[in-house]
């Protein structure tokens, strides 16, 4: 009743506006509510509606009066084309991988685990704890809790071999996420118009922090054991960098892990060359049939700088991650992250040390490595049935992602958009190169949502394959 009341007295009023001047002065509340027979509430709720929607306006003590129209003009941006310039480099586009779609779409192109992956329970529990400590209220040091940088620190020393010295706690920078850590490592490291080396295919991320720092990228081929140390070590040569960018362990976007042999001789390269090697392990918690062997744990001189990330693994809502380096690369990553953020926010840090450190936490991924191989496995068993022109030439031994080949010819615009239209949403590969695309790719997640849609998903991928053919 009494909405049917208000929309009335709205109605009203608005055809009374229509005519009036801007300005004119509404009859008062008393006198609407005796007019429309009504209650001074229903009154005051049209009133309301009236105001929101930018009709009226209200003047404490004086009363209530038709708002002037002011016609909206189209805003001139032009004179900020003279005062920024040219662009040093062109931006590159956003990634598929961030784009949000609809529910009922089978996503395979998405870069982080589903929900149902995620240690939910660990992590309400562990924010609702932090929001009751001093995390809360007090600004943490400018290289992260200590506890939290210790944490860090003996991760990597797990790894570490006798005769080689494990990092200290004071050696870890806490970030607000990794993609900040690189885009402060290629920085303070390489510099604006340095050269920097990066495998290819490489992380789409790593490319943009590199384009957004100013570095020059000489991409390095990197296969499924990883690039080739002879290659690296030319690369390096005629280059002149100082500075190699890799992902040792479950490569994004290839699932590439380098044998143990392969480390060192990477290693060797970096040290003859007088160089750094970061190390982004990115998937340190996304082991299946293998476990993550940093290249850092066999480096004490300073050569490795190591990028260990928790936003996937926890969740993507607490960005928390750690560069570790030693020396004087540390100061200059440290200088940079304070002239960016000055620190991260110790509500974050205490949650996500809090989660890492919970008896459950090991229980869940021992839990998580089951879920992600047969996660794997469906969708590789269902690629090779339905779509076997998507060529898969490693079976991955940890990551989130497969990296198929398509028959040369391939079509990738158009078979991502065939694709869309049937509800499959993929990730074309050529984002993930820093250079030409060495042919074409396509990047697909198996740890996002309704693995139960993975067969159907491949079928469609697999027709659209088909018909970009003929």
């Amino acid at each position: 009743m009494n909405n049917d009341s208000s929309s009335r007295i709205v109605a009203h009023l608005k055809k009374w506006i229509s005519s009036a001047a801007p300005g004119a002065k509404l009859p008062s509340t008393r006198s609407l509510v005796a007019e429309y027979q009504a209650s001074p509430v229903t009154v005051q709720k049209a009133l309301q509606t009236l105001s929101a929607q930018g009709l009226i306006e209200s003047r404490p003590g004086v009363g209530t009066f038709v708002r002037a129209v002011r016609s909206a003009r189209p805003s001139d941006y032009g004179w900020q084309t003279a005062a920024l310039r040219s662009p040093l480099a062109p931006p590159p586009p956003a990634s598929s991988t961030m784009r949000n779609v609809a529910n009922d779409a089978i996503s395979f192109h998405s870069g982080y685990p589903d929900r149902e992956l995620l240690p939910e329970r660990l992590v309400r529990a562990a924010l609702a704890r932090a929001a009751r400590g001093d995390a809360a209220l007090f600004r943490p040091p400018a290289a992260g809790l200590p506890e939290l940088q210790s944490w860090f620190a003996h991760e990597l020393g797990a790894s570490t071999p006798a005769g080689t010295t494990p990092p200290n706690p004071s050696d870890v920078v806490v970030l607000p996420g990794s993609q900040s850590g690189l885009s402060s490592i290629f920085s303070a490291l390489a510099g604006r118009g340095q050269p920097l080396l990066m495998e290819s295919p490489s992380y789409w991320g790593a490319i943009l922090a590199a384009a957004q720092a100013g570095v020059r990228i000489v991409p390095v081929p990197s296969g499924p054991d990883g690039p080739d140390p002879a290659e690296l070590a030319r690369a390096f040569e005629e280059s002149g960098a100082r500075l190699f960018y890799a992902q040792p362990n479950y490569a994004n976007p290839t699932g590439a892990q380098w044998s143990a042999e392969r480390r060192e001789q990477v290693l060797d390269v970096v040290r003859a060359k007088g160089a750094f090697l970061v190390e982004d392990d990115w998937a340190h918690d996304f082991g299946i049939t293998s476990n993550p062997v940093p290249v850092a744990s066999r480096d004490d001189s300073g050569h490795v700088v190591y990028l260990r990330s928790l936003t996937k693994s926890v969740s993507p809502s607490i960005r928390v991650a750690a560069v570790i380096a030693r020396g004087p690369a540390r100061e200059r990553i440290l200088a940079d992250r304070a002239a960016e953020s000055m620190y991260v926010s110790g509500l974050l840090q205490a949650a996500a040390l809090d989660v890492v450190t919970q008896p459950g936490w090991q229980t869940h991924l021992r839990s998580l490595r089951h879920q992600l191989e047969s996660r794997r496995d469906l969708l590789v068993t269902s690629l090779c049935q339905h779509a076997p022109q998507a060529h898969i030439e490693q079976v991955p031994k940890g990551g989130l992602n497969l990296w198929a080949r398509l028959p040369d010819g391939t079509d990738l615009e158009r078979l991502t958009r065939d694709c869309e239209t049937a509800g499959v949403i993929i990730a074309g590969g050529n984002e993930w190169f820093p250079a030409e695309p060495a042919g074409p790719f396509i990047r697909l997640n198996y740890s996002g949502t309704n693995p139960g849609a993975f067969p159907e998903g491949a079928r469609i991928i697999g027709q659209s394959l088909e018909r970009n053919r003929a």
